[in-house]
């Protein structure tokens, strides 16, 4: 996993846990919405002045944007829900 997906993955776990709409958060961090949702999908690198409005703006530290999120350590097979 690379940074822009551990930040997608990160940016879209914390957003929805403040219950923030994509244009919400870009409201917030003053970015536009539609760099947020290139963010969440992996297509744009952000830069740390961005993370950090980011990260302040869902009230976390930019490091906890960066971090690997735990993997799941039980395997799914198919058909097993998510």
């Amino acid at each position: 996993m690379d940074i822009r997906e551990i930040l997608a993955i990160n940016l879209r776990k914390l957003r929805q846990a403040r219950g923030l709409s994509q244009e919400e958060l870009a409201h917030r961090a003053e970015i536009d919405r539609t760099y947020i949702s290139a963010l969440e999908r992996s297509v744009y690198a952000a830069g740390i002045d961005v993370v950090d409005r980011l990260a302040r703006s869902l009230g976390v530290e930019a490091a906890d944007l960066l971090t690997r999120p735990p993997t799941s350590t039980k395997k799914r097979t198919r058909g097993q829900a998510e």
